[in-house]
């Protein structure tokens, strides 16, 4: 569905006259459409144990004589990302590298998510732009029942039918603008 609605993002004109307007003016509004695609599930994250550093240390707090006689603290640093987990609430080394392994995870799987999220946003910031007339795509005239595309300069006059959907001829019109465009700059 995407690949079909893709050419849908942008700045839609609408010119109408409402039904309370006396004089039979017609009034113009914009809306601004961002297509875009479903994001990627985050799978979680496999840590590379050579993209990793531990350190070990004592633990500090309230553990009397145990705290300071073993190494049980745990802090993990992901060299590439830079993240730094720590872990001493366990009295077992193992179980606080375990914890802080998963933490680790938790942590580079969120900072994924946010980077698809970020992308994604400055994408329907691009596609929105300013919303302004002037950055119209597309103009949907129903005093004339007219919808015209500026793009590629097509004029339908089967207003009522596009808004009920319709929007094969439109978008084939577009794809196949879109098909020249791409052998154009292959030649």
């Amino acid at each position: 569905m995407f690949s079909r609605l893709k050419f849908e993002s942008g700045t839609h004109r609408v010119q109408r006259v409402p039904a309370t307007e006396a004089q039979g003016r017609v009034h113009t509004s914009t809306v601004t459409v961002a297509i875009l695609p479903e994001l990627e599930e985050v799978e979680k994250v496999q840590i590379n144990p050579a993209q990793i550093r531990v350190d070990t240390y004592r633990a500090s707090g309230a553990g009397g004589q145990h705290v300071n006689k073993t190494d049980s603290a745990v802090r993990i640093t992901h060299l590439p990302s830079g993240i730094v987990v720590e872990c001493q609430d366990e009295r077992s080394q193992h179980k606080n590298r375990s914890r802080a392994m998963s933490l680790l995870a938790a942590r580079l799987t969120a900072a994924e998510r946010e980077r698809q999220l970020s992308a994604q946003a400055s994408s329907r910031k691009l596609q929105v732009g300013t919303a302004e007339r002037s950055e119209r795509i597309r103009t949907y005239n129903f005093p004339q029942g007219r919808m015209t595309d500026h793009r590629i300069n097509l004029t339908l006059y089967r207003l009522p039918e596009i808004m009920q959907g319709d929007l094969d001829e439109l978008l084939s019109a577009l794809q196949n603008e879109y098909q020249a465009e791409l052998l154009a700059e292959t030649e």
